[in-house]
């Protein structure tokens, strides 16, 4: 599906990043240790899919921040892209834009199409000490569904998160 870098397999250690949010402010996966986190790669702003799939996480998440969990959605759209994209969709959770060095981060996830210059639509589970537990990954123009986040979560911590 993706033409990036290998991407890690459960049990490795998560690729460090840091990458501006929608303000500008850079966020790592290293100031976010001690949490588990959900790296969820959109191909593009703007796009049915991936609206949809912002919209969905978006119902979701509030029940995972009571857990602990942080969602971290990544499009290698430029800031004001993503910010605009999110205030007009009413997405509170975090939003990062890969664009410069372009896709740096989804290389390293093994998520960038060299087609493109984009994403592809991979997600990967982090445990609170940055080691990757879960990776689904869905072609273009799927959505991955909420119940296989809401599995992966549950089995990360232990329990049911509904």
């Amino acid at each position: 599906m993706n033409d990036g870098e290998a991407s890690p397999s459960a049990g490795e250690v998560a690729p460090g990043f840091a990458a501006p949010d929608v303000h500008g402010a850079r966020l790592s996966l290293a100031g976010l240790h001690g949490r588990p986190v959900l790296l969820v790669f959109v191909p593009f702003a703007f796009t049915p899919v991936c609206t949809d799939e912002a919209a969905a996480l978006q119902q979701a998440w509030p029940r995972w921040r009571q857990q602990g969990v942080r969602v971290v959605m990544v499009a290698c759209d430029a800031v004001p892209t993503l910010r605009r994209w999110v205030e007009e969709h009413g997405v509170d959770f975090d939003v990062l834009s890969d664009f410069w060095p372009h896709g740096r981060i989804a290389r390293a996830y093994g998520a960038f199409s060299e087609r493109d210059g984009a994403a592809d639509r991979i997600s990967v589970l982090v445990d609170a000490d940055g080691l990757v537990r879960w990776r689904t990954s869905a072609p273009r123009g799927t959505a991955r569904p909420v119940a296989d986040y809401e599995a992966a979560i549950a089995g990360l911590l232990g329990g049911v998160t509904r």
